[in-house]
Order: C-alpha cells, then structure tokens, then sequence
C-alpha cells in the first residue's frame, strides 16, 4: 500500500485540497532562495510547544530567504507554505508513528533537499531536533511516582518499546549529521544514553517573542482577576501547560494548599481534568484553583500572575518558562526542567526537585511576598531578553551552513 494514502482527509487544516494528493505539492515563489530545507513534524495542536517552536522556526526561515517545506500530517491553512502531505492510516498511536515514519521515508527517497530537519523520530534525516527530549529519561522520571506494576506494564508496552527502539534508530543512525538540544541536561541525557558522537549535539534554546511577552501584560491584572474571582492583593501562580500529571499540577495544588491566601490558575489541557478537581476539594483549596483551559492568547495570564510555577516530571524545554520570565514573572520549574538552566536561583526563581513538596511549598510562599516576586521578575526578564527569535534562527542558521557540502 502507498504510505501516503489518507482514508479520511482533513483539509480544513492545510493549505489547499491539492494537499491530499499522494505527496502532492502546494508552493508560492519566491525571489529569493538559499537553502533547500525540509521540516517534520507529524501533528498540529494549537496548545504544542513543539509545533509553536516549528511554526515560528518555518516564518524565520522564509524571512531569511530559505526554500522551507514542510512534511506532515495536517497543518494550519497557510497560502505562503510549501506543504508535502503525509497521512497514512492511524490505527493506535504505535501504528501511527511507525506509519507516519515510513510515509516520510518514502517521500524523501523520492525527493532531495540541501537538508532535512524531523522534529520526529525519523531515522535517516541530516538533523534530529530533540524537541520531546529522550524517551527512556522521561520512562525513568516517570517511574518514581508509579507502583512496581505500573513501571512493569509500562516496560512491556508495544507502544513504548517502539519509541526506545525508533530513538536509538534516530540518534545512531550513519546518516545523522546533527542533533539540536533545546537544552543542556537533553545533550547530556542524550550522551549517556545513546553511542553518538558527541560533536554533533548542538544546544540551541527556544527563542522568545520579548515584544509580545513583556512586562506591559501587566495591564490586564486587574480585569483578568476580577473574571477569575482572585482578590486583587492576593499571590497569583500561574501553571500553563497541558497534560497535567506530567506537568506537576499534582505538586501545585498540594502545595497550594500551604499557602491560605494564594490562588493557582491553571492554563491548558487535560482529558482526566476530573482528577485534579477532586484533589483541589479533597484539600479544600477548590475554590482558590481556577482551571481556565486552553486559551489562543496566554499573555494576559502571564500578567495577572505574580509567578509561574511547573513542576513538571520532565520537560526538555517548555517555552512556558521563557514566556512567563519575558512577561516578567519569576520561574518556580524543577530540576527535570531544561529551562531550569536559565533560573538563577534566588535572583530570578526557584528550582525545585519535582517531587520535594517541602521546597516547593516554601518557594511558593517566599514569592507570595508581592515586591519580592516583582525584583525576581524583572531580574527573569533581563534573563531571558537574550533570547530571541532571530538569535535562535542565527545559530540554526549558523549550523545549516556548516553542514552543507
């Protein structure tokens, strides 16, 4: 069977119908081009970090003048963006990365360019983007909160075995000639876990949009509040991020708990949402967690919060921490945070082990004093100012042209 065929296509997301086509190709000119350059990345949810990173990755590359196209799945309609559609049928998420592997695969041995770049686990491309950090890392960061049968069923799991053999494909592949790190504890990670030259892994940190995220959101403090029905003097922490349980919610609320008079908003996803509205009652803290869901602009959060707080079982590198610490909020993240390489302690945040609820607890309640989390925020702004999108795209930029013939 073709890989590329798609049973039940869903052009809503993509550039053109044309799209649907096997392999078919969508392309606006332009005057000017450097660099050949495929993109892959099988999904688009509005709420990934992941595909926020390769949307705004996409817009800087075609502002430099390089030829970008993208392989996926779906995709945001876009009339600029050379798209190459890859959607074989999906029958269980271990039938669906495995099947969207070999559509990708199939396409590039029929098509060259300069690079290919896959943000997935596809072996054979000239650069991996360690953008979901390291699967048998997160497995074991995952296992200090499970029982001894949960860890077995996980290690017998088709679903995860196929990641940990796909990784391994990817990161010891000849062809591999780069791999970015979006943080230094993943290149580290990476080299203890893998036989890879470690030449070839290039930390490269998520760029942050400063103008968008700034200190001026703190213009929507007091209308926000009032909508969330948190007093105008009481300490705000914000957690942002989907997929509660890895994220560390659980920690949060616990040690939200402690404190009497601060709130918690909670911005993102989850499909058990139920379960941590139960653990806000069970600790009678119910009304002081308001769960907000996803939302298309999270500025006006960052701005009514005093702190952002994650902490988060693993995570390569949320583009929540530099958000928030570009709106000016100090950072509370736990050491199995890549972003945690950014917080300097005491001065700019905390960072906390995820599951040390008395230092989370006592992190929290030295940043419920209002001036001292309005020094420690302007001091994550200045952190994090370097930072941004056009300095990202100069390093990447920087590596696409070392690795050219």
């Amino acid at each position: 069977m073709n890989p590329l065929t798609s049973p039940s296509p869903a052009t809503d997301f993509l550039p053109s119908a044309a799209l649907m086509a096997h392999g078919a190709v969508v392309e606006t000119p332009r005057a000017t081009r450097r660099l050949n350059i495929a993109l892959v990345r099988q999904e688009y949810r509005a709420a990934g970090g992941a595909e926020l990173f390769t949307a705004r990755l996409i817009s800087a590359l075609q502002e430099d003048g390089h030829r970008v196209t993208l392989i996926a799945r779906h995709w945001p309609a876009d009339d600029s963006l050379r798209a190459i559609c890859c959607n074989p049928p999906r029958w269980g998420r271990l039938l669906r990365d495995w099947g969207f592997s070999q559509a990708v695969q199939y396409v590039l041995r029929r098509q060259r360019f300069d690079l290919v770049q896959s943000n997935e686990r596809v072996p054979g491309c000239d650069v991996y983007r360690a953008g979901d950090g390291v699967h048998r890392q997160w497995l074991e960061e995952r296992g200090r909160t499970q029982s001894a049968a949960a860890r077995w069923a996980v290690a017998a799991s088709p679903y995860h075995r196929y990641l940990l053999w796909a990784e391994r494909q990817v990161l010891e592949h000849p062809k591999l000639r780069a791999v970015i790190c979006n943080s230094r504890m993943v290149r580290d990670e990476i080299s203890r876990h893998f036989r890879i030259d470690p030449a070839k892994l290039h930390v490269v940190y998520n760029g942050v949009d400063t103008t968008r995220f700034a200190p001026n959101l703190k213009q929507h403090r007091d209308v926000l509040r009032r909508s969330l029905g948190v007093p105008a003097d009481a300490p705000l922490f914000a957690f942002v991020g989907s997929g509660f349980e890895r994220k560390g919610l659980r920690m949060a609320i616990e040690a939200l708990a402690q404190l009497p008079a601060a709130h918690l908003v909670v911005v993102g996803y989850e499909k058990s949402r139920w379960r941590f509205d139960w653990l806000a009652r069970r600790l009678g803290v119910r009304k002081r967690v308001h769960f907000a869901g996803v939302q298309a602009d999270v500025g006006p959060y960052y701005g009514a919060a005093d702190a952002l707080v994650l902490p988060t079982l693993y995570d390569p590198f949320p583009n929540v921490v530099m958000e928030a610490m570009a709106s000016g909020l100090p950072a509370l993240v736990s050491r199995q945070c890549g972003a945690a390489e950014l917080v300097e302690p005491d001065l700019s945040g905390h960072v906390c082990d995820a599951l040390d609820r008395t230092a989370w607890v006592a992190a929290m309640k030295q940043l419920s004093d209002p001036t001292l989390a309005g020094r420690m925020g302007a001091a994550a702004r200045r952190r994090v100012e370097p930072y941004t999108l056009s300095a990202m795209t100069e390093q990447l930029d920087t590596l696409y042209r070392e690795l050219l013939p």
